[in-house]
């Protein structure tokens, strides 16, 4: 018997390679969905954490070969920037690279300090659901911002404005803003979005940067913690686990695809209303059982 079944690891690894890049939080569905089914899944069970780990690996790959042009730019213009120990004015790779590092070394250290103490103490279905009603609530002041960016902008020279727009001070405040998604029902593209917007970006171009900033966090977490999966861990739990990945993998593409357009035109206000919601509804029905 394996301890999460393959039509359970099908079903969460859809769930997350979607819900993590939409702004409604992956880990707070992966925790509500098992207590709303009667899935004996805990958040905090060794088995499960090892699953995320194939899940989000999963997650950041189809992110970093999506945004592939992307970051073989960046890398090209971090290696310029150390090679000549400077940054030029005119090179948008090599600032947008560091910006990213900026932001991904703060939610990094917040997310190995904060990471197990957060989890014991808000490992309830319950306090999930009241924090994906709170996301909502975030995500209706981060459409507030919204209003008030710049005009519609195309994917065409968005690196560039991005670099330009976003100072050393703003990367540092929306990178570790990711670090609130470490309490299940916040999310993490939600919170870099809302952050995008509040340092001047336009809604695509915050978008486009929360993805950026998401692939290296979720890549590195996952990858520090791959040797779980290769260990004793991962006895039992594999074989679902690459199924859920596959399943993670197919999601998060389909979904980046169509966020990428989203956001070119389309406001945050559904997600907010979704979030509200489905918070209130589930808080409801768990304190009710």
């Amino acid at each position: 018997m394996h301890p999460i079944s393959y039509f359970q690891a099908i079903v969460l690894g859809a769930l997350q390679g979607a819900a993590e890049l939409f702004p409604v939080s992956s880990l707070g569905h992966s925790v509500i969905l098992p207590s709303l089914l009667g899935w004996d899944i805990h958040q905090n069970d060794d088995y499960f954490l090892t699953f995320l780990v194939a899940t989000h690996l999963a997650t950041a790959l189809v992110l970093l070969g999506f945004f592939w042009s992307d970051w073989v730019g960046i890398a090209r213009g971090l290696g310029r920037s150390l090679r000549d120990r400077e940054i030029q004015d005119e090179d948008s790779e090599a600032r947008l690279g560091w910006l990213l590092v900026v932001g991904t070394i703060p939610a990094g250290i917040l997310g190995l300090v904060l990471e197990h103490p957060l989890r014991k103490v808000f490992a309830s279905p319950t306090s999930a659901a009241v924090f994906l009603t709170l996301n909502g609530l975030m995500l209706f002041g981060a459409e507030r911002l919204r209003r008030r960016a710049p005009v519609v902008e195309r994917a065409r020279g968005s690196d560039e404005r991005i670099a330009r727009r976003v100072s050393w001070r703003g990367a540092l405040g929306v990178g570790s803003a990711q670090a609130i998604a470490l309490l299940p029902g916040f999310s993490r593209s939600g919170a870099t979005m809302s952050g995008g917007l509040l340092v001047g970006l336009s809604n695509e171009d915050a978008a486009r940067y929360s993805f950026l900033l998401a692939t290296p966090i979720i890549g590195a977490a996952a990858v520090l913690k791959l040797p779980e999966l290769a260990g004793h861990q991962g006895d039992g739990v594999r074989g679902p686990a690459l199924a859920g990945a596959l399943c993670a993998a197919v999601t998060a593409y389909l979904s980046v695809r169509l966020l990428v357009r989203f956001f070119e035109t389309n406001r945050l206000t559904p997600f907010a209303v979704y979030c509200t919601v489905a918070g209130i509804l589930c808080a409801a029905v768990l304190l009710a059982t």
